[in-house]
């Protein structure tokens, strides 16, 4: 089903790799269904990429800060048209600290796939082609980052792009309901997500939340982890 890369380095990333224009550090590249967003159920290739400057109190994909193999661009278009599917995410750790991202988002463009990319929202999305599907965090309070969200970015969203909250208490619902009153979300982004923090937050209690306040987002869970519970890699 998936192909998990051997890991060749576990150092952070410096800064003149970070600027490496023809070379991508990866962690994985693996076939699954997609588990998020409004694509969600649908076959799909990962690339999911090293290094985040984020530590978000919930991340579920701390095996990517530091582990991956470097690989040129072109060896990476090809691992991903192999599994012959037109669908691809791009994914880490952080993609956009990368600048090797936007020579492989020229290159699959260039070969007709759809895109699309996840991102912490801590660095400008306005660079990224808005071909591509740009799945834009705004980082709650008890994430840990919420200082870090750029909030420039929802100037540059589109109706083909997503915002995702991901919640983990009442006060994380609050205030996401807060910013998606404030900045109009619903009407600058295609979907707005509300992802319950796995083993947190019940999603019965978000669901109840969200038809009460009668809010304009989609109730998100992690489907990946309802078909694979036990496998932490790879899906």
């Amino acid at each position: 089903m998936h192909e998990i890369l051997e890991i060749e380095t576990s150092k952070p990333l410096s800064i003149a790799e970070k600027q490496r224009t023809d070379v991508l550090r990866v962690n994985e590249i693996f076939y699954s269904i997609q588990g998020e967003g409004s694509r969600a159920g649908e076959p799909c290739v990962f690339v999911r990429m090293t290094g985040c400057g984020l530590r978000c109190t919930y991340c579920d994909t701390e095996y990517a800060f530091f582990e991956g193999e470097d690989q040129p661009i072109g060896e990476t278009i090809a691992k991903v048209a192999s599994y012959n599917c037109t669908l691809v995410e791009l994914t880490g750790g952080e993609p956009l600290e990368q600048e090797g991202v936007y020579s492989l988002i020229d290159e699959l463009l260039q070969r007709d796939f759809e895109i699309m990319i996840e991102t912490g929202g801590h660095i400008d999305i306005s660079r990224v082609d808005r071909r591509v599907k740009r799945i834009v965090d705004l980082k709650t309070p008890s994430s840990g980052m919420m200082k870090r969200n750029r909030y420039e970015n929802i100037e540059h969203l589109t109706m083909h792009d997503e915002v995702k909250f991901v919640i983990g208490s009442r006060e994380d619902y609050e205030w996401s309901r807060a910013q998606v009153w404030k900045f109009d979300l619903d009407k600058r982004a295609g979907t707005v997500l509300f992802s319950a923090v796995y083993d947190g937050l019940s999603l019965s209690d978000l669901a109840a939340s969200i038809l009460e306040d009668h809010l304009p987002v989609k109730l998100q869970t992690q489907l990946h982890k309802l078909i694979w519970p036990e496998i932490l890699r790879g899906v």
